[in-house]
């Protein structure tokens, strides 16, 4: 990838993580079957924001490399 594909990627890499911070701050809905959907939810934004953790670490590292040379 070159330079800018990195850093355009780390950018959405990053606003994705901070969407998924947000969402998971907003605490839950009054409505009981809401809160069970949220509930259910939960677990696939974790997963989603740890593996965008991991991409964006590689992409950084890249970044890195690149700024070396």
């Amino acid at each position: 990838m070159t330079r800018d594909e990195l850093i355009k990627r780390r950018d959405e890499l990053r606003g994705r993580i901070e969407a998924i911070r947000r969402d998971l701050r907003g605490g839950l809905e009054h409505d009981l079957e809401e809160q069970a959907q949220q509930l259910e939810n939960y677990d696939t934004l974790m997963e989603i924001a740890r593996v965008a953790e991991q991409d964006l670490a590689k992409v950084e590292a890249a970044l890195a490399t690149l700024q070396d040379d």
